[in-house]
């Protein structure tokens, strides 16, 4: 996957990427284009959280890049997520 990502579809990929916790991802309402993924339990507990650019999220390569960095953050603190790959 090379072709510039739509904020949609950078949505779509991160919510895979948690599996089997749930991703919630919401903009600013200041307009500078950044994301924040928040990872949730299964009890509605935050477990991770996440800001990413519009730069990062738009790049299939930093996006992955930085979905494997939360993924392996929250592993660190002991929680089983499913295997995962970036899409092609």
């Amino acid at each position: 996957m090379n072709a510039p990502l739509r904020v949609n579809e950078a949505l779509l990929i991160a919510d895979r990427a948690f599996k089997p916790f749930k991703c919630v991802a919401w903009a600013p309402q200041d307009g500078n284009g950044e994301l924040t993924l928040t990872v949730i339990d299964r009890t509605n507990n935050n477990i991770g959280r996440k800001q990413i650019p519009s730069s990062a999220y738009t790049d299939p390569a930093q996006l992955e890049c930085l979905l494997q960095q939360a993924r392996a953050e929250l592993s660190e603190e002991g929680y089983t997520l499913q295997s995962w790959s970036m899409p092609q």
